[in-house]
């Protein structure tokens, strides 16, 4: 339709907004409709040309099947990847702690090792401070006499 098809009447304008009225020009004879009043006729299609398409269908389908069996084997084989991930991480961690484990053995052994020798030194501290008592103790006597 063309612009000079249409009338444009204004009506009197309202508090909402104003109001038009359109008026169409009748149809003229000569005008040609811009869609096709019935839909294009077929044409015949020979053996061959069904036979191709069905193939492609066929084609169509087999790739859409595969791309459906397609992403269950992929997210399986993510899953399969993120556990042997963990698996690893978890093996992993058991090193570490029995490294750490080890190591504060060590550590433990270490230091009873350190604590004992001060102990044996200790002892023999006390035994030689024992003896020189002992020692003096036995000389002041005959000292003493001697003094006397």
């Amino acid at each position: 339709m063309a612009a000079s098809d249409i009338q444009v009447k204004e009506l009197e304008k309202r508090a909402s907004g104003q109001a038009f009225e359109l008026i169409l020009s009748p149809r003229s004879k000569e005008s040609v409709p811009e869609f096709p009043l019935s839909p294009p006729k077929k044409k015949d299609l020979s053996l061959e040309e069904i036979q191709k398409k069905l193939e492609a269908a066929e084609e169509r389908r087999k790739s859409h099947e595969a791309e459906v069996l397609k992403q269950p084997a992929e997210k399986r084989e993510h899953e399969k990847e993120v556990l042997q991930k963990a698996i690893e991480e978890n093996n992993l961690s058991k090193m570490a702690e029995e490294k750490l484990t080890h190591k504060m053995e060590a550590n433990k052994g270490n230091r009873e090792a350190q604590m004992a020798a001060k102990l044996e030194r200790l002892g023999e501290k006390d035994k030689h401070t024992e003896e020189l008592r002992e020692n003096k103790g036995s000389k002041e006597p005959a000292d003493g006499t001697e003094a006397d």
